[in-house]
């Protein structure tokens, strides 16, 4: 039976941006592309513009399918589509996949202008801040000058961050989830171990694999293990494999004995199986780099003077990833700032992936925002009112 609530059958779209582009490291693309979907109407003055910024894994499929019969639908779907909280019938969402990604946008898999070969290891290394730059020009090229909101959880919710210092004018609300003003020395940590396994892979090549038709599986997929358990929390994990044997007795040797090895394998194999090393490593090259309060002399306050948005700061109590604390300093920093905020921590066992699960008052505390904020870009009907 169709969902009534689904935004349906979807396609990607390509932007192509001839001119070069310099990013924030110095280095300069001649050229690139962005892949990205849109759900629901853009209204006569574009304004109900509403951009999903992905997370390190995300990509421009946010809801919807691309066929019938695809076993699943875009990894925010439980979010968007006609009165769901991020309600299509009253806005227009608009999903990109970043520069650097593996899912049609410009990355390291793309075959260079200069050399008609895969970027590779010439890649350079990004900023959120070239994200922030790059969505600003595709909404241009969309005539969208001011985003009623930009919504992103964890690595997304950086990106909000730096399009309402960057871009102050262009946002109105920013709803920051599960994130951080920058990461603690343990979350750089956590990404260098997960490079260092992808770049000692015998199969990595220094990041020019693709000329040897091979993948550094093996670094990738620990990579991927090793950030699955921290996104999610150690009483989640307990609920839903404690200490579970799959056969019922120990085997006394180093195959998959626990069902949380076998989970995590599972989850390592599959991510191995569609997702770019050199992404990876751009991914969280970019998340260590992030630290917007750097050029105010370490202010986030100072930052955050910048901002014109009103803001919706959203935590989760097992996130150990991005930690309540963490939300409350991007909160504290605001509110020095003098800037409009609301804050909400959601009591979840989910760990830092309850930014992504259909959790009941977290879904109302995001339709009730956005609700308010449609209201005031894209007002109802008065007979619907009623």
């Amino acid at each position: 039976m169709p969902d009534s609530h689904s935004v349906g059958i979807v396609a990607p779209q390509t932007a192509v941006f001839d001119a070069p582009i310099q990013l924030a490291s110095g280095a300069v693309l001649p050229r690139f592309e962005l892949v990205y979907e849109t759900y629901g109407t853009l209204n006569a003055d574009a304004s109900n513009a509403i951009l999903i910024c992905h997370a390190l894994s995300g990509h421009h499929h946010v809801a919807g399918r691309h066929q019938p019969d695809d076993k699943a639908a875009g990894w925010w779907d439980n979010m968007i589509g006609p009165g769901k909280p991020i309600d299509t019938d009253r806005f227009f969402v608009i999903g990109v996949n970043n520069l650097g990604g593996c899912h049609g946008s410009t990355g390291p898999a793309s075959i260079s202008p200069d050399t008609g070969t895969p970027y590779g290891s010439r890649f350079p290394v990004l900023l959120v801040a070239d994200w922030v730059h790059t969505q600003a020009m595709l909404a241009d090229r969309l005539g969208i000058r001011q985003f009623a909101a930009i919504i992103g959880g964890s690595l997304g919710g950086m990106q909000a961050l730096r399009w309402s210092i960057t871009h102050p004018e262009r946002v109105r609300h920013a709803l920051v989830i599960a994130s951080a003003p920058k990461l603690t020395a343990q979350n750089i940590a956590f990404n260098d171990v997960a490079r260092q396994a992808i770049i000692t892979d015998p199969d990595f090549h220094g990041g020019d694999f693709y000329g040897f038709d091979t993948v550094p599986r093996r670094g990738l997929r620990l990579a991927r293990m090793l950030g699955h358990i921290t996104y999610l929390s150690d009483d989640g994990m307990g609920e839903k494999f404690g200490r579970m044997l799959r056969s019922g007795e120990y085997k006394f040797g180093y195959d998959v004995e626990f069902e949380i090895e076998s989970y995590l394998r599972y989850q390592g194999d599959k991510f191995s199986d569609y997702f770019d090393a050199n992404t990876y490593l751009l991914m969280t090259k970019a998340l260590d780099y992030f630290d917007p309060a750097r050029h105010y002399g370490g202010d986030l306050a100072e930052a955050m003077r910048q901002a014109q948005a009103r803001f919706l700061v959203v935590s989760f109590t097992t996130d150990w990833r991005f930690a309540p604390d963490r939300s409350r300093e991007i909160v504290k920093a605001l509110l020095d700032a003098k800037k409009d905020v609301s804050y909400a921590e959601i009591e979840s066992a989910h760990g830092h992936d309850a930014f992504l699960m259909e959790d009941a008052p977290y879904h109302a505390l995001m339709r009730g925002y956005l609700a308010r904020v449609a209201d005031e870009v894209n007002p109802l009907p008065q007979e619907a009112r009623a």
